[in-house]
Parts: C-alpha cells; structure tokens; sequence
C-alpha cells in the first residue's frame, strides 16, 4: 500500500501533472472568453447580417405540444440546432487561437535555435584558433627551454 501511494504522490507531483492541470485551468478560462466573444460580439454581428436573426435561438419543433385542456400531455419535441451552430463557432475560433499562438511559439522556438546555432558556430570557428595558438605556445615554451 506504501508503494502505491508513493508512486500516486510521485505521479501527481511530476512537473507535467502540475503543468497539464494549469494548462486545463487557463485553457477553461480561455474557453470561457471565446464564448463570450461569440455570444456578445459575433453572433450579433452575424444576426445583423441575416437580418437580426440570434443563432443561439435557431430551433425546428419536430413535434407539437400535446394539451389536455391547460395541462401538457407531451412535451413538445424541439431541436436546438442554433446552440450548436454557436458551439461550432466557438470551436473554430479556440482553434483559430490555439493556431495563432502555437504558430507564434514556434517561430520564436525555431529563431532562438537559429541564433543558439549560430553562437554554437561562432563559438567552434574560436576555438580551432585557439587551440592552435596554445599548441604553437606550447612548441614555443618548449624550443625555449632546450635552449
């Protein structure tokens, strides 16, 4: 049971499980202000296009109420298709995003490993020079000392 809880702790308490668990924390808050976004500001605009039409309120009714009187007998059966054309919306712009900022991480990525190669470069150009200098010093110091 010792090793159980000792592998749960070490697993739990890896760097990446932390990493992972911020990630998730920020990526919901992340989510939530894609929503807002296309709730309070694209689909406005989109209604505005389509003649003021609110996507989140698109819905075909597939079947009627049933009444007895004032009390429903069966509910009416109703397919909210514009919750989901507003998940779709969502969607793609979290993607978008994802996209943009991966893009931007990778060429910052990709332009720090070009100037570590190039200092890497300039760095081994230095060197033969170097060690060449310390073995004619060498050669030197010695000739000096037969003499």
């Amino acid at each position: 049971m010792k090793k159980f809880f000792a592998d749960f702790k070490e697993f739990a308490f890896k760097g990446n499980i932390i990493d992972m668990a911020v990630g998730v924390i920020i990526g919901g808050a992340f989510g939530k202000i894609v929503s807002a976004l296309v709730e309070m500001i694209i689909s406005p605009l989109i209604g505005l296009l389509t003649g003021g039409v609110d996507l989140s309120k698109l819905s075909v009714t597939l079947r009627e109420a049933e009444m007895a009187g004032e009390e429903v007998v069966k509910e009416a059966l109703v397919l909210n298709y514009g919750g989901f054309i507003q998940a779709v919306i969502d969607f793609l712009i979290i993607a978008l995003c994802l996209f943009l900022v991966m893009k931007a991480i990778m060429a910052a990525k990709n332009k720090a490993e070009s100037l570590r190669k190039k200092e890497e470069e300039a760095a081994a150009e230095e060197a033969p020079a170097d060690t060449e200098l310390s073995v004619l010093l060498e050669i030197k110091e010695l000739l000096e000392k037969k003499n």
